[in-house]
């Protein structure tokens, strides 16, 4: 038991150092790579390999950023529209939607609408495809990060719905 207990600190103390490392390149207290290195997708692929969660796509990737509790991760997914909520009007305003994913699991989506456009004609029942940040609650996650960054710091997000790209 005391090399399991071991491991599992290892582990853990892992999991911290490349979280860490992921928030200190999207803040910008550290440099990212270069532009011409990056791969053309995304900087952060989806982990094969058990060591921890990476970005990418679909409801796995979903499910193990919940499981694992994961912050500032960058994911693709698509689920239907659950239940519509007000709008945050507090400081920058967001839409806020609840989508469920095939799997069962719910994800509140906040899409800033001082940046990006509304979804206007959103409705329950309605698919959506997104691309955003992953930040763990013990009720699903949250996105957001679904539109442009202004500043060209940040990987671009949006909102796909009906056929049209909201960011």
């Amino acid at each position: 038991m005391p090399g399991y207990l071991a491991m599992k600190r290892l582990f853990l103390v892992a999991v911290v150092v490349i979280a860490c490392g992921v928030a200190f390149t999207q803040c910008g207290c550290w440099p990212a790579a270069p532009a011409a290195e990056a791969p053309a997708t995304s900087q952060r692929t989806a982990a094969s390999d058990g060591e921890g969660v990476g970005g990418g796509t679909g409801d796995a990737l979903l499910a193990r950023a919940f499981e694992e509790q994961a912050h500032n991760l960058l994911v693709e997914g698509q689920g239907t529209v659950s239940r519509l909520l007000t709008d945050d009007t507090r400081g920058d305003k967001h839409q806020r939607f609840i989508v469920t994913l095939a799997s069962g699991q719910t994800l509140l989506v906040t899409h800033n609408i001082d940046i990006a456009p509304r979804v206007n004609s959103l409705e329950v029942g309605d698919t959506v495809a997104f691309k955003g940040e992953y930040e763990w609650n013990d009720e699903g996650g949250v996105i957001h990060w679904t539109h442009h960054d202004p500043d060209g710091t940040h990987e671009a997000g949006w909102i796909q719905h009906n056929g049209e790209i909201f960011q």
